[in-house]
């Protein structure tokens, strides 16, 4: 079951429910305990180990790229895009998340997005990324995508990805921080054609 989703800040996203799930913690404060933690790649504002450590337990499962895993504490559970770890009720799928027209997310580096599925309802974070094919495929009931530009889409590229995927609702995120304004969620919700929730930085 999905409670809520919080933004904590730049790319960093809580799913609340009966096992909170974190996805990319970074600059976290006194944050709660997680029972899973998604790991999308290895940029150190998405791959914190001394966030990991504030949120870990001993039953956390921490799901995350190969290239990240050496240096993160926990159960650790490595993939690759296309894969699958199912916990209980909650499936997580490693989904591709690269750079199409830019250098910062090569496509060889194998780094993820996320699409997790908890109490029927199905969530895309995106990673890292442009627009790229294979989103095309995807089917989600809530999307959570960068608009920042510079190392991802922009506003009006992430409205365009999400409106090929036509979900009931978007959430903008990495922005707020190293790039991006309010002003690049705002042209995003401008574009996009399902329901977009902005959110505050939930305190942590």
């Amino acid at each position: 079951m999905v409670e809520r989703i919080d933004w904590l800040g730049h790319s960093s996203i809580r799913i609340r429910g009966d096992r909170a799930i974190y996805i990319d913690p970074w600059k976290l404060g006194g944050a709660g305990k997680a029972g899973i933690v998604l790991i999308s790649h290895p940029h150190s504002d998405h791959c914190s180990p001394e966030d990991v450590k504030k949120i870990l337990t001993d039953e956390t499962i921490v799901i995350a790229t190969a290239d990240c895993a050496p240096g993160l504490p926990g159960n650790i559970k490595a993939v690759k895009p296309g894969d699958e770890v199912s916990l209980g009720d909650i499936r997580v799928t490693a989904v591709p998340a690269y750079n199409a027209n830019k250098a910062f997310h090569p496509k060889e580096k194998n780094w993820v997005g996320f699409v997790i599925t908890v109490g029927g309802r199905t969530i895309y974070y995106a990673g890292d990324t442009d627009m790229i094919p294979e989103m095309k495929k995807l089917k989600a009931d809530v999307v959570i995508v960068p608009v920042g530009g510079t190392y991802t889409m922009t506003a009006e590229e992430a409205a365009d990805a999400v409106n090929a995927i036509n979900p009931e609702c978007a959430v903008p995120i990495h922005y707020g921080d190293i790039v991006g304004t309010i002003d690049d969620a705002e042209r995003f919700r401008k574009h996009c054609r399902c329901n977009v929730v902005i959110k505050t930085a939930a305190a942590v």
